[in-house]
């Protein structure tokens, strides 16, 4: 395994830079505070530390990078939240704020490569997105595919434009296995997850039925497909941990983490009962 005593460093101060660029102080009175998914940026950083860039180029293209991930995250978000028609059209205009700043960044790199394969990364989310939402999906397999993507299409096309893709299988399961656990937390928590919504639509009969009404076998029936693929791809990253480049302490303790969060679904249910 590579150390990168520096890595650390590197990582906060691009992190600042992010932050200086999307709290900007009118959009936060009346939107929510943006997410800023330090483990894609670290994952950003972490590649191209190994690579023949300059800590410029490192900080220019993170940042251009987590700023479209930003505007995706902030337009999916509205989607998502119960907010009125105010509120609602300020954190459109916030999302295509943060677009406008990460197309002048890359303007300015005048990088047409790197340009176009984000833009390609971009598309497939939106396309995946469209999927989803407008449940145009074809079976559980479907589903997660388009959740995959959706989650790592960005990183994916910014690994292929550096000539790194042994990175992209680990990327897209890391990036999905999250998402998994934070909509498992969802239902089980509140009972609003996006994907079990959908998940209960392919699996239960009674289409008129809310998740937050289904009885304790169709939870734990759902659960189980949830942990199914789960399970895959945590293998696939323990497996993989050992295979990836530029591989620094920082990131590699980040991702045991991340996997540590599973827990099966009969610790689950020990624990909630």
């Amino acid at each position: 395994m590579i150390k990168l005593p520096d890595i650390r460093q590197k990582f906060t101060d691009i992190k600042e830079q992010v932050e200086q660029k999307v709290f900007h102080p009118y959009l936060l009175k009346y939107i929510e505070t943006p997410v800023i998914d330090e483990d894609k940026l670290l994952i950003l950083v972490s590649i191209m530390d190994r690579l023949e860039l300059s800590y410029n180029e490192i900080k220019n293209y993170a940042m251009t990078t987590m700023l479209i991930q930003i505007a995706l995250d902030t337009h999916e978000h509205i989607s998502n939240a119960h907010v009125d028609e105010i509120n609602r059209q300020l954190t459109v205009l916030a999302g295509d704020y943060y677009s406008g700043l990460y197309y002048k960044l890359l303007a300015d790199s005048e990088d047409i490569n790197m340009i176009k394969e984000l833009s390609k990364g971009v598309k497939q989310v939106n396309e995946h997105k469209v999927s989803v939402y407008q449940k145009e999906l074809n079976g559980i397999d479907s589903l997660m595919t388009s959740i995959k993507r959706i989650e790592s299409s960005l990183l994916v096309k910014f690994s292929e434009c550096f000539k790194v893709d042994l990175w992209n299988e680990f990327i897209g399961n890391l990036f999905f296995f999250k998402r998994l656990l934070q909509e498992k937390e969802l239902f089980i928590q509140a009972g609003n997850s996006l994907v079990f919504e959908i998940l209960k639509e392919f699996t239960i009969p009674n289409k008129n039925l809310s998740i937050k009404n289904l009885s304790d076998k169709q939870q734990r029936d759902l659960l189980v497909i949830c942990d199914r693929y789960l399970d895959s791809s945590k293998q696939f990253l323990l497996k993989g941990l050992s295979q990836l480049p530029y591989l620094n302490e920082m990131l590699e303790a980040r991702i045991i983490s991340i996997i540590n969060e599973h827990q099966p679904l009969a610790n689950t249910l020990v624990e909630e009962g």
